[in-house]
């Protein structure tokens, strides 16, 4: 089974002031705007980065042209100012019990560990090296805000390198694919690829904002417990 978890939220709690910092410093570097006094419409979580620069860009009046042109230079430009402000330890913001059940999992065999997040991936990296999770999701597998701006397009691109990492011919089958997250956007991403989803009450959102999903844990022992349940019937018929 394939298991895509989410990165904010997730597996790290409140680790992304220093993102969000490194992602407007970038847009106001590029496109030479100020958007100090710029609010979101609607919450970040659960969006990519690309997403986010769009519609904070939009908002100051910046064409759809122009934000196209300079996509790559926003990225290039976040990624280096990320570098200089992340934290070099993050692991106080590891949600309690995610090491142990990483582990627990990889030491199975019978789980392949990746990622589908809108961080930026050097961003994403760096986040995970810096919270000592990164041996547990291999370079070149996932999906992320710079592979595509449409957090919808992000599964599908993760199935398809973990197709390619397992020498199949095809991408990762979906009936042996959970998508797991903290927003209403992590399931809809999973849903986007016919995908099941389990949602954690580890972000922003309460259970009850989470319901969509096919279940919804609100610790790592509760993760555990649905993983192994959505997955039993599928191992069962392989």
């Amino acid at each position: 089974m394939l298991l895509l978890f989410d990165i904010d939220g997730t597996l790290l709690q409140r680790a992304s002031g220093e993102h969000a910092t490194a992602l407007i410093a970038a847009i106001e570097q590029v496109h030479g705007v100020d958007l100090s006094g710029a609010r979101l419409a609607g919450s970040a979580a659960g969006r990519t980065d690309g997403e986010i620069a769009r519609l904070q860009l939009l908002a100051a009046g910046v064409s759809a042209a122009r934000i196209d042109a300079r996509a790559q230079a926003v990225r290039d430009a976040c990624c280096r100012i990320y570098a200089e402000l992340c934290p070099p330890d993050l692991t106080a913001r590891v949600v309690a019990g995610m090491p142990e059940l990483l582990e627990s999992l990889s030491a199975s065999g019978s789980w392949r560990l990746s990622l589908v997040t809108g961080n930026f991936e050097p961003v994403a990296r760096r986040k995970l090296r810096a919270a000592d999770l990164s041996r547990w999701f291999a370079p070149g597998q996932g999906g992320f805000g710079s592979d595509a701006e449409n957090r919808a397009a992000l599964p599908p691109i993760a199935r398809r390198r973990a197709g390619l990492a397992a020498g199949l011919e095809r991408s990762w089958p979906r009936e042996r694919t959970l998508v797991i997250g903290d927003t209403p956007r992590d399931i809809a991403c999973a849903r986007a690829d016919g995908l099941r989803a389990i949602a954690v009450t580890t972000g922003p959102y309460a259970r009850e904002q989470l319901l969509e999903a096919d279940a919804v844990a609100e610790n790592t022992d509760q993760l555990a417990a649905a993983i192994e349940a959505l997955a039993g019937g599928e191992r069962g018929s392989s």
